[in-house]
């Protein structure tokens, strides 16, 4: 244990020298953490819309006002002709194009019926069909009140119609922030401490202070621990501060305990600082350490379910989402914080991490060789 107490003496004195190291563990993550929450939202906003009425009835004309007063479309264009609002979607500035038809109006009240054309740029494929989703329930929304409001009641044919009552449960403001924020915090959390685990040994070969350890009566367990536990407290306390951040910038309280949450986090912190280690053990330069923990890293991230469903993925890609720590650390964060979950409710996941905790350390202390100094 004494041994181990002066490596942990040894490592702290070497961050405290290093300003550098202070500076990049928290002024970086609280700046990413106040940005990349208003950049990561899944709400549609401000579609670029181009109107062809060839109507030009007062039908038609609130059928527009009332698209744009949805907030989610900004018109843009309102063109004589399909081929102009075509040209305005080529130039990029349109993204829908909605064509009223000739005689529209009296269509709809005539025949009860009547048609619109929809034209959507799908190069951004999410935005194209979150657009034309929009604009097709506000259509039907406009279509309800026609027949409801204005149509004679012996002019309408009576359908039967299904109404749907919902109820948004654990998030019922639909406040993507609450969903985001704490996924980014682990994705944060990640990223920081797996970047400067796998950097620790390297940095004592390329200073030479390796050679010194090697010489020295120090068990590879000690030396380990002595690198990890360091930076474990380091994390934890990156945690606390995003949490803070989460809390006064954002509002979001978790409506579950703090301590789950720091449960959690100190075994999954266990995984990823041994996973660092592991690269560590490996890399010859922490150039190389750098851009593997940047590889694996990004498949996590992007594996996790925190900006798509691991549902939604193929059956390979869920099969890597459950080979990534991850992925639970961003569960359980969300369930804890919308759902209120507590430690019964994550112990399958604190057990998950735990495996992954106890595979990458061990595999790090077995490949961590003396010699290689």
């Amino acid at each position: 244990m004494r041994t181990l107490r002066f490596l942990l003496q040894k490592e702290l004195r070497q961050m405290r020298r290093d300003p550098a190291i202070w500076r990049i563990l928290f002024l970086m993550p609280v700046i990413q953490l106040l940005i990349l929450p208003l950049a990561a939202d899944y709400e549609v906003k401000n579609i670029n819309l181009s109107v062809t009425d060839h109507d030009r009835s007062v039908y038609s004309q609130l059928l527009v006002r009332k698209v744009i007063a949805s907030g989610y479309f900004r018109l843009t264009d309102y063109s004589p002709g399909f081929g102009t609002a075509l040209r305005a979607v080529e130039r990029d500035k349109a993204d829908l194009i909605l064509e009223i038809p000739p005689r529209w109006d009296r269509d709809l009240i005539k025949d009860g019926s009547a048609t619109l054309f929809i034209a959507v740029n799908a190069i951004n494929g999410v935005k194209a069909g979150l657009g034309a989703a929009y604009l097709q329930g506000i259509i039907q929304d406009y279509n309800a009140e026609v027949r409801a409001k204005w149509l004679a009641p012996a002019r309408m044919n009576p359908q039967p119609v299904i109404e749907v009552q919902y109820s948004d449960w654990f998030n019922p403001h639909m406040n993507y922030r609450f969903f985001m924020v704490p996924g980014i915090l682990v994705m944060l959390l990640t990223m920081i401490g797996s970047s400067f685990a796998s950097n620790n040994i390297v940095r004592e070969i390329e200073l030479g202070t390796i050679e010194q350890i090697n010489v020295s009566p120090i068990r590879k367990v000690h030396f380990i621990l002595g690198k990890l536990i360091p930076f474990w407290l380091l994390s934890m306390l990156i945690l606390t501060v995003g949490l803070i951040l989460a809390r006064v910038v954002f509002g979001i309280v978790p409506l579950g305990h703090y301590a789950t949450i720091y449960l959690f986090a100190g075994v999954y912190l266990l995984s990823i600082l041994g996973l660092g280690l592991l690269m560590s053990t490996y890399a010859q330069t922490q150039q190389q350490s750098m851009l593997v923990s940047f590889f694996i890293t990004m498949i996590f991230n992007l594996m996790s379910g925190l900006y798509t469903p691991v549902e939604s993925m193929p059956e390979w890609g869920q099969w890597i989402a459950r080979l990534t720590p991850v992925s639970y650390f961003i569960q359980v964060m969300r369930m804890v914080v919308l759902k209120g979950s507590g430690v019964a409710d994550i112990v399958p996941h604190i057990l998950a991490v735990l495996g992954f905790a106890v595979v990458f350390n061990g595999w790090a202390i077995l490949n961590y060789k003396k010699r290689r100094g």
